[in-house]
């Protein structure tokens, strides 16, 4: 395989000095997954990259760019030095963009994104090569990464894009220059920083400031908001503004999705185009993200039958619906991991989750605090009792100061307990549970609900295990 990066492609990117000639295989920033023959980027964050740099190279790295030379390294050590790190890594970022002639898609919203973003990163290795974002890397440091990953003869770009104040995806956004700006939906996440979901939307349109000539913007056509957001895209000039939803006249249309033992059939109409798939993985909202996923595919050449069938090889992701079975002591109990992030849309879609869900016990929800949501937290937390109320939840374990507003609203026949801190909360939930019962934990990712998730997965003994459901 050829060379992602030489010396002299990353100086002309970077316009910094090389010690040396080199060439690099991958980018890394961090040393704890740095590949043999990478390019590590010493990034100035909570800690210092550089000081990392000598361990990078004991691990392999072909090169490292720097900022300034750490002591106790070689003469001879293969150093790009430039200014500022971190603007050197957006440089090379920038020309991995430049060089490749990639149909590219960039996403954001409120919820979905990372699903969204695994979905056509499978329906378009169909048809190509691709490259995408790892992880949640939606940031400022994330999307530049991504970019400079990506190798010349890439076919097709996939990448996330996250904020949680104004002007961040601008800025992003410019650098991906996608073909297609998809957003998810608009939600009241955030809050704290922007004060109305009008603005957040506002933030979710700058997506489609960066949009290559004739580029598509895709809208989810059942939020309220999406006539702000397609009047966005209007007024920066984007004649292809698409939607996608259940509205008879969207574009993309989810017609119907059917939920069976592990995943859900469901039958869409996109741009005309009828296409029945399988969808291994379940919920309303996931079907939805399929959906857009497949409008976007579409945009950018894929053909839409093949795309879909893709589809059937999609599972939940850790943190976002993956499912597993504690084989415990009292028998199998079945969890819903949507611990990695929250905010009231995506709560109630967890929720719906739960409702859906064949149980031979009860349903039990496992909620953290929703963060980052204002003076408004309190009544959006204490809203949940009616999505609650929906999912028919039996039970509802609670942590955080901010879900007691949740905790006051709630009957006393369904309050199983309440806690500070997921922590305190763990060994009152993992005590109460009995065979058969199903529990849904969700919660802010600052509420820390893996510990919930750590704590039932500790409950399989005896040669037990967890189980993929």
């Amino acid at each position: 395989m050829s060379a992602l990066w030489t010396s002299q492609e990353a100086m002309a990117a970077t316009n910094g000095m090389s010690s040396r000639e080199w060439a690099a295989s991958s980018v890394s920033i961090d040393t704890r997954t740095l590949e043999k023959g990478a390019l590590f980027i010493a990034l100035k964050g909570e800690r210092d990259g550089h000081a990392f740099v000598a361990d990078a190279f004991k691990k392999g790295a072909a090169a490292a760019l720097v900022s300034q030379k750490p002591e106790g390294l070689p003469d001879n050590t293969a150093l790009l030095t430039v200014q500022d790190t971190q603007k050197g890594l957006e440089a090379v970022g920038r020309a991995a963009r430049a060089r490749t002639h990639a149909r590219i898609v960039a996403v954001t919203g409120s919820a979905g994104k990372t699903t969204t973003k695994e979905m056509l990163r499978l329906m378009l290795a169909r048809a190509g090569t691709v490259a995408a974002s790892a992880a949640s890397y939606n940031n400022h440091w994330g999307v530049p990464l991504s970019l400079a990953r990506m190798r010349r003869d890439t076919k097709f770009g996939v990448f996330e894009i996250g904020m949680n104040h104004e002007r961040e995806i601008r800025a992003l956004v410019k650098q991906v220059r996608p073909h297609v700006g998809l957003v998810t939906t608009v939600a009241p996440a955030h809050l704290e920083y922007f004060g109305t979901v009008e603005k957040i939307a506002d933030a979710k349109a700058e997506i489609f400031e960066g949009l290559e000539p004739s580029g598509a913007a895709l809208i989810p056509a059942d939020n309220p908001h999406a006539g702000r957001l397609s009047n966005h895209a209007r007024q920066l000039g984007v004649r292809n503004v698409l939607t996608f939803g259940t509205k008879v006249d969207a574009d993309a249309r989810l017609v119907s999705a059917q939920p069976d033992d592990d995943g859900q059939k469901v039958t869409a109409d996109i741009q005309g185009s009828r296409a029945v798939f399988r969808l291994g993985a379940q919920g309303q909202h996931v079907a939805m993200n399929a959906v857009a996923a497949l409008l976007a595919a579409g945009e950018l050449g894929a053909d839409i039958k093949d795309a879909a069938q893709a589809l059937a090889e999609f599972s939940p992701l850790k943190g976002r619906g993956a499912r597993f079975t504690v084989l415990a002591k009292s028998g199998g109990i079945d969890v819903i991991d949507e611990s990695y992030n929250a905010n009231p849309v995506s709560m109630a879609a967890a929720l719906g989750l739960l409702a859906a869900a064949h149980t031979r016990g009860r349903r039990i929800a496992v909620l953290g605090d929703m963060l980052e949501l204002g003076t408004d937290a309190s009544a959006l937390h204490a809203s949940l009792a009616k999505d609650i109320d929906a999912a028919r939840a039996d039970q509802v374990y609670l942590c955080g100061p901010r879900m007691e507003a949740l905790w006051q609203a709630l009957p006393a026949s369904r309050k199983g307990a309440y806690a500070k801190t997921s922590a305190e909360l763990a060994p009152r939930l993992t005590g109460a549970l009995h065979a058969g019962d199903i529990v849904l934990v969700k919660g802010s990712f600052g509420s820390r609900m893996s510990v919930i998730i750590d704590a039932l997965k500790a409950l399989s003994s005896n040669g037990g295990g967890a189980a993929a459901a």
